[in-house]
């Protein structure tokens, strides 16, 4: 049987977030190769592709969600752009891993989960952080009955964000909550296995309709709450935690968001306190492997359109 080709990628746009979310996990995963991509500015687009060993720069998005070399694009646009230019590649028959969140808003991502489903191919959201090994070890840690009952979780990111970034702007859907309270919220509804129910909310905001700190309480089913804190401020730590407090025990992890560069998972019980870190390669790199398998018809990928329109309800 003849070996199949490579699964290949067009980036729309120059994010800083494609290297490490999609090029260099390429180099890792020999099923995926990056082979195209398109920039607002042709320059940037021709300077990016060089230093990144892209073989063929595109004029337009449209050229490139259109190109029939093309099996899948990669969307890390900002907030705004996510439903456009993904139901675009969908119509154009192509899979899309497109940047978290995965729009705007909970009507929009309704939009795209549906453009999926009607032509049947893949819309994935890309929380990374669930595609390491640390994140099946704290979901077990959750339901194997280490912790007891569960009565509290909590999730906090935090990130010093210059003022001038586009997350700044409500235009692009900006904010604190869209861009890094919506890891922790997926946490507390992933790790648990329950549906978060906002009870009380408190923004500080910077710009007008932008939250650049959030403190949001939370319902879970069979009574449990849940707190998330987030914030860009320009005075904020870089600080990523999830905590669960059971009636048998605790579990506390420090950086779950990207475990790669470092992290420790803490669990207290009431035989003592243990550490633990869990190996894996970087959370890009699972994540594309898990992608391209799904493109394969191998698997199916857990943060698929679906579960996406699930945490922008929650986010809303």
């Amino acid at each position: 049987m003849a070996a199949q080709r490579p699964i290949r990628f067009g980036i729309l746009g120059a994010a800083r977030i494609a290297p490490d979310a999609l090029i260099k996990a390429a180099q890792n995963v020999p099923d995926a190769e990056v082979v195209a991509m398109a920039a607002r500015d042709p320059k940037r687009a021709r300077e990016f592709a060089d230093i990144h060993g892209i073989s063929r720069v595109l004029a337009t998005y449209d050229d490139l969600v259109n190109d029939s070399e093309l099996d899948v694009i990669y969307n890390p646009l900002p907030n705004s752009l996510h439903c456009q230019w993904t139901i675009a590649a969908l119509r154009a028959g192509k899979h899309v891993l497109c940047e978290k969140p995965l729009a705007s808003n909970a009507f929009e991502a309704e939009q795209m989960a549906k453009a999926a489903d009607e032509t049947g191919k893949i819309l994935g959201e890309a929380f990374h952080y669930r595609y390491h090994p640390l994140a099946d070890r704290v979901r077990a840690l959750m339901t194997d009955g280490t912790l007891g009952r569960l009565l509290h979780v909590g999730g906090h990111f935090s990130v010093p964000i210059p003022e001038t970034n586009i997350r700044f702007d409500w235009s692009l859907a900006g904010g604190a909550t869209m861009d890094l309270g919506c890891y922790p919220l997926h946490m507390i509804r992933y790790f648990s296995g329950l549906t978060p129910r906002v009870i009380s909310a408190k923004a500080e905001t910077g710009p007008k309709n932008i939250d650049i700190a959030m403190t949001v309480d939370l319902e879970l089913d069979g009574g449990v709450t849940a707190k998330m804190t987030c914030a860009m401020k320009k005075d904020s730590v870089i600080s990523a935690t999830f905590m669960a407090r059971g009636d048998r025990g605790e579990l506390r992890v420090v950086n779950p968001i990207a475990p790669h560069r470092g992290h420790q998972l803490t669990i207290t019980t009431g035989v003592g306190e243990k550490h633990e870190t869990v190996p894996g390669d970087t959370t890009f790199t699972h994540q594309l492997r898990a992608f391209v398998k799904a493109v394969r018809g191998e698997a199916k990928f857990p943060t698929d359109g679906a579960e996406g329109v699930i945490n922008m309800q929650v986010d809303r």
